[in-house]
């Protein structure tokens, strides 16, 4: 057995008011850091341990442990990798306390991209950066995340004949799961003829293909499995974990955007949970968009490349299916925290604490992807240590 199969756990889970919370990024931070300790029956003075990853704004830093006033720490760093910096985080807090070099170690995740009285859109404007390159790129419209993205599905949809009703199935099944959650952002009914008429942002991807954009913070923290058991929260127990980066621009390999290192991802984290793919009783899957759904239970080894769509379209994703994903409404209905987006709501599932979206939690699959599928890490994540 692996030595750090279900050795720690996560004790203590933050999460502020997420959305047009018009706050500075470092304020919610703090918040998300007070409200895990006081889910984990834990005071300030008993985290030693603080590594700290930020969004697209300014404040959340090293010095943020200045701000918490914590002064006594064992374990400190600034973490980017994007969208997988959530799962890693925990991952490096696991070893960390596992190996007695810190006893709580708190994760932390805050971003405040959205401006009062501005559109949505303007928090992710005029960031071409300094790259000629780069900048001319932007300068033809091809700006950002959403059309590197777009490649990808639209390369899946010319390769495996992946359709748009498949992609919006995804958001279907997302939004019908946000529909019990208080906290989600986007909770109205959602139907594929409303998916359709939703606008282009760019093709393949309409507006609900693409995830929120949301100001908040979330905290989590991070103990060994005997400290856990004795705290005020049900353990979420790290079954298992690992991560896989390819490093890749996205032009310099076969078929990089449909094709990740999850799959390198899913054997190392399953073997050290001791369990294979059949065993995953539900997902928290990191869904910037709703392609890369499809593309990461590829990946993963739900199914085979390129049958994701066909395996998503009975919506086998949303209550009542067979495998529950996504079951806060994920980035594309709740709120979009980065990688503390799924981290959260696995937690929440872990604990069996879904109230009317609770699933099957018996082993449950967290990933976080960054950059254009280049960075990503996942946890196996259960409510018993066995």
């Amino acid at each position: 057995m692996h030595p750090m199969r279900s050795s720690t756990a996560i004790c203590g889970l933050g999460i502020t008011d997420m959305g047009r919370v018009y706050r500075s990024a470092q304020n919610l931070a703090i918040e998300a850091v007070h409200l895990a300790l006081a889910d984990a029956g834990l005071e300030k003075s008993d985290l030693d341990g603080l590594l700290v990853n930020s969004g697209v704004t300014p404040g959340v830093d090293l010095q943020l442990h200045q701000a918490l006033g914590l002064q006594d720490l064992n374990l400190l760093t600034y973490m980017q990798g994007y969208g997988s910096s959530a799962a890693q985080m925990i991952e490096y807090a696991a070893m960390a306390v596992h190996n007695g070099q810190a006893k709580h170690v708190c994760c932390v995740f805050a971003d405040s991209p959205l401006q009062q009285d501005k559109r949505t859109g303007a928090a992710y404007s005029n960031r071409h950066g300094s790259n000629p390159i780069t900048a001319l790129m932007g300068l033809y419209g091809f700006a950002g995340a959403n059309a590197m993205y777009a490649l990808g599905a639209q390369r899946h949809m010319d390769l495996y004949g992946t359709t748009q009703e498949q992609l919006g199935q995804v958001a279907i099944s997302q939004r019908q799961w946000a529909a019990h959650n208080e906290r989600a952002t986007k909770r109205e009914p959602l139907d594929m003829q409303a998916y359709h008429e939703s606008p282009w942002v760019v093709e393949p991807f309409h507006v609900l293909d693409c995830c929120l954009v949301s100001n908040g913070g979330v905290a989590v923290i991070v103990t060994t499995a005997d400290r856990a058991r004795d705290l005020k929260q049900p353990p979420a127990y790290l079954r298992g974990f690992a991560q896989g980066h390819h490093h890749d621009t996205g032009f310099t390999n076969t078929d990089p955007l449909v094709r990740g290192p999850g799959e390198k991802i899913a054997a190392k984290a399953l073997a050290m949970a001791d369990a294979n793919i059949d065993d995953v009783s539900q997902c928290q899957l990191y869904d910037c968009y709703t392609y890369t759904v499809i593309e990461t239970l590829e990946d993963y080894g739900f199914c085979k490349k390129g049958e994701g769509g066909p395996f998503v379209e009975d919506g086998k994703l949303g209550p009542g299916g067979s495998l529950p994903t996504n079951t806060g409404g994920g980035s594309l209905s709740s709120y979009y925290m980065w990688g503390m987006t799924p981290v959260s709501e696995g937690v929440i599932q872990a604990r069996g604490h879904g109230g009317t979206r609770q699933a099957t939690n018996d082993l449950v699959l967290v990933t976080g992807n960054g950059g254009i599928l280049n960075y990503q890490a996942a946890l196996l994540l259960s409510p018993t240590a066995a």
